[in-house]
């Protein structure tokens, strides 16, 4: 099967056509943090289905070029600098190192860059885009000393986010709407500097000011992928007006369609409502792991719905993705037992099949392609309890997992360490099973949970793992 993503500018799935299918070289470009606080779990239900789709690009053997952009110059970030009273590069510096952590804990692939917006080259580069847009009628300075990109003159704007311009309201992007702009929906392409920038600003051929929102992007995709990038993601808020401008001021300055595939995630919902941290509902990764679960936990968590559906994140959610990477684990053991026994008789040669890659391949199926994961899972398993499986084919699924974890990465690194008191009381549970002493079970399961363990019983024997703190 051809791979088929969902294009937001065409609303259909189509077939992937990269710009260069002889080499299969992969262009992407994907809008990374603003770097005003830590980044919250919605920030990274996006970055975690990026990360998807480059891993499953890679498994399907594109070699990806992809740069995350770091946002650490906007109203945000200058507002918060601002408030703390330092300069701006130290008030966003903790925030960048936390989102590298953030990104280590997650397991997500590194970018192959990672350009901040206020890098001297980017800000020549914005300068001199601007130039040029002024240059060809599409942009001009205004009344406040400010430069807007002039949408009216640009044919295709509003075509990503499919609306009728004659409705298009304020973006919010701009400082002022009392002066005369020509049209509401002009935004800001270099924001004339004013006292609330403090020392924040960079010389132009307009004056002191700054780069906005927008332009940023524009300059960094095209300085570091080219005129022309074969995808970029980011999250249904971004289609517009964040993406919409790209596509104006790339293609207004290079003349080129600036980019072929755009795929957008879907929000992330707390118990079914917006995260907002009014509502007390609002997580950093920190606040999961403060809660006892591991990097790979919420991995999973903020990867199992489709990057198209709305993810509705519960604490009941968080304790499926445990119970589901057990199941792994625990089928993963019994693999490499039933591979150093050896066996040499019994069920040979199950099919393994391509189901998993297939369901990536259509718009990145992880929901079906998990639902194949879990069903072999118990195929096998269920092979095992007969003793119907050889080693050799134990081997083929061990090696089959090792292919599919190059894009799940969700294995543990190392195994969790019991504590020697923890163990003693579940070894002593063991034994009160075994005389049925059901009253003792259940006191000793009591006594380890308060220790923060849980013990589960499987067929291949008592299994303790870390307990949630939720």
């Amino acid at each position: 099967m051809a791979l088929r993503f969902f294009n937001t500018y065409s609303r259909q799935i189509e077939e992937f056509q990269p710009r260069d299918p002889a080499k299969r070289k992969i262009s992407v470009y994907t809008c990374g943090p603003t770097v005003y606080s830590r980044a919250h779990i919605g920030n990274f239900r996006a970055y975690i289905f990026e990360d998807l789709l480059q891993r499953h690009l890679e498994l399907r053997g594109y070699k990806v070029h992809r740069v995350m952009n770091i946002t650490d110059v906007d109203d945000k970030t200058i507002r918060g600098a601002r408030e703390a009273k330092i300069p701006l590069s130290k008030f966003t510096a903790p925030f960048k190192q936390a989102f590298f952590e953030d990104i280590e804990t997650m397991r997500i692939k590194r970018a192959d860059e990672f350009p901040a917006a206020t890098d001297p080259r980017y800000v020549d580069r914005m300068i001199e885009m601007i130039d040029t847009l002024i240059s060809r009628g599409l942009a001009y300075q205004a009344d406040d000393k400010s430069v807007y990109f002039r949408i009216n003159k640009f044919a295709d704007y509003g075509k990503l986010a499919h609306f009728d311009l004659t409705q298009l309201q304020s973006t919010g992007r701009v400082k002022h709407d009392e002066y005369d702009k020509e049209h509401i929906g002009d935004f800001a392409l270099w924001k004339a500097w004013d006292e609330e920038d403090g020392d924040v600003g960079w010389e132009s051929p307009w004056g002191r000011g700054r780069p906005g929102w927008h332009i940023e992007c524009s300059a960094m995709a095209t300085a570091l992928l080219g005129d022309q990038i074969d995808i970029h993601c980011g999250g249904v808020d971004n289609i517009f007006p964040h993406h919409e401008a790209e596509i104006a001021q790339s293609e207004g300055v290079t003349g080129k369609k600036f980019v072929r595939h755009w795929l957008h995630c879907a929000h992330l919902l707390v118990d079914g409502q917006k995260m907002s941290k009014s509502l007390g509902n609002f997580y950093t990764l920190p606040n999961l792991l403060e809660k006892g679960y591991t990097g790979r936990e919420i991995r999973y968590a903020l990867m199992r719905v489709h990057y198209r559906a709305p993810l509705n994140f519960t604490w009941k959610g968080m304790e499926e993705a445990r119970q589901a990477l057990t199941r792994i684990d625990e089928w993963l053991m019994r693999l490499r037992a039933t591979a150093a026994k050896k066996i040499d008789k019994g069920k040979t040669g199950m099919q393994l099949g391509t189901q998993f890659e297939e369901a990536l391949d259509d718009d990145l199926n992880i929901s079906a392609a998990l639902g194949f994961l879990f069903e072999s899972i118990r195929e096998t398993n269920r092979a095992m309890d007969q003793n119907e499986m050889d080693a050799a084919t134990a081997n083929a699924w061990l090696d089959w997992w090792k292919r599919i974890n190059t894009v799940l990465d969700l294995e543990p690194e190392t195994e969790v360490g019991v504590p020697a008191e923890v163990a003693q009381l579940a070894k002593d549970r063991e034994n009160a099973r075994r005389e049925k002493n059901w009253k003792r079970s259940d006191q000793l399961r009591e006594r380890i949970s308060a220790l923060g363990w849980e013990v589960r019983d499987t067929k291949d024997g008592p299994k303790v793992t870390p307990r949630s703190a939720a």
